[in-house]
């Protein structure tokens, strides 16, 4: 498929020609800018390196169709030039980050939102915030549809998190419904993948590191909860996908394929050849019980769905990860 094939399908109604994406630097954004300048799309990768990182996006930094501004989006930003399309992916995303950081992750989904929203109406952009599963909270109703409102404790530990991105939801709409800017809104599921960082407390994260190490696989609570988990290639490509469409959203994204805590952390342990024995630690306050989300909107709105299957996206991380932590032992698997 050549260049503008892709960029057709990308952009449906049109091509893109140059995109914005906050918190580009991280795991799901550097993930999204290479998707885009693979796609024949100039990207400015803007990120203040708070808990990303520029080694993600290294590999690009000779391309002449990208840019990296260092820039915390709190602060009113000014590009030159046309820009098309503002993906608004800055924020701490792991609960380990959002604690440690929760002034600045209330002050990105306000702030940040709103400032990327004025950008993306002085550009007459498309604007696409990314959003999350969390503001279902713990939740009621199981799968997760767009239109269930959720169950969120809004002073608990995870609130800050929650909170900025159930705000930067009602700033977008209210930019599309004030100003009409061409606004969607995403919620991303757990998404995994190359890139994660190994301290980060995710789960798959967490359970490769102790795997690869002979360290004992902390599995929370008795394990029961439940998350469905989608690779990253799926999840920035349903973004995308988004992107090229009309809908305001919200749209899920994630995979609808639901397995226990438990059973992730034995599958990381067979996939690393670890012999690594099963902890069980106390489960975090308000963390949610189930999680899968309801992907029939974004089908039909968007014809997106997940494709890589829970085994071979775990390999590919797994090999990753060995190859980051462990060069010696990534060599003999």
């Amino acid at each position: 498929m050549d260049t503008s094939t892709r960029r057709q399908d990308l952009a449906g109604r049109a091509p893109f020609r140059r995109a914005v994406v906050t918190g580009g630097c991280g795991f799901v954004g550097s993930h999204l800018c290479d998707l885009l300048l693979d796609s024949g799309v100039d990207v400015v990768c803007v990120d203040n390196l708070l808990t990303g990182s520029a080694d993600n996006i290294v590999h690009r930094q000779t391309d002449g169709r990208f840019e990296l501004l260092v820039h915390d989006v709190t602060h009113p930003l000014s590009i030159q030039g046309a820009v098309d399309l503002v993906l608004h992916l800055a924020s701490p995303a792991s609960p380990q980050d959002y604690m440690r950081l929760p002034i600045e992750t209330l002050q990105v989904g306000s702030l940040g939102t709103l400032n990327m929203l004025e950008l993306a109406r002085r550009k007459k952009a498309r604007f696409i915030l990314a959003s999350t599963s969390e503001v279902y909270g713990d939740p009621l109703e199981h799968p997760q549809r767009e239109s269930y409102w959720g169950n969120v404790n809004p002073v608990g530990p995870r609130s800050v998190y929650d909170e900025a991105k159930r705000f930067a939801e009602a700033a977008t709409i209210a930019y599309r419904t004030e100003h009409g800017v061409d606004a969607a809104i995403v919620r991303i599921f757990n998404t995994f993948g190359p890139r994660m960082r190994a301290e980060d407390g995710r789960a798959v994260p967490t359970f490769i590191r102790q795997a690869l190490a002979g360290e004992p696989l902390t599995v929370t609570g008795d394990g029961s909860q439940t998350r469905s988990l989608c690779y990253v290639d799926d999840t920035v490509r349903g973004i995308l996908a988004v992107a090229a469409g009309h809908h305001a959203g919200p749209l899920n994204l994630g995979n609808a394929a639901e397995t226990t805590v438990l059973e992730l952390a034995h599958l990381v342990r067979e996939l690393c050849g670890s012999s690594s024995p099963i902890k069980f630690v106390d489960r975090p306050v308000d963390d949610p019980g189930r999680r899968r989300p309801d992907l029939a909107l974004v089908w039909e709105k968007c014809g997106w769905k997940p494709e890589t299957d829970l085994r071979k996206g775990l390999s590919t991380t797994i090999d990753w990860f060995a190859n980051q932590l462990t060069p010696t032992a990534a060599r003999e698997r």
